[in-house]
């Protein structure tokens, strides 16, 4: 990435940091797992403030929602867990 940042503009660096950050929440498997919810909510908030500060187009904002959306919809079907997992409560 450093090899090109200097070629970017201010607020095209900061976008790209902005959606940096945003791809890292979408890959944490980890807080995906752990509560979809808090994970889903983070996505969109995000999203959201990428928008409000005019860094990203509406089709830019409604994608990175729809990508949430749909992240969040395979978290909670538990496609993160192995084939035949089955949690047990005691």
């Amino acid at each position: 990435m450093r090899t090109f940042e200097k070629d970017l503009s201010a607020p095209q660096l900061l976008k790209l940091n902005y959606l940096a950050r945003w791809f890292q929440v979408f890959e944490d498997r980890a807080l995906r797992m752990e509560s979809p919810d808090d994970y889903h909510e983070e996505l969109l908030r995000q999203a959201d403030e990428l928008d409000r500060q005019g860094l990203i187009s509406w089709q830019e904002w409604r994608d990175l929602r729809l990508e949430a959306d749909a992240a969040y919809l395979r978290a909670v079907a538990g496609d993160d867990y192995p084939s035949g997992f089955v949690s047990r409560s005691m």
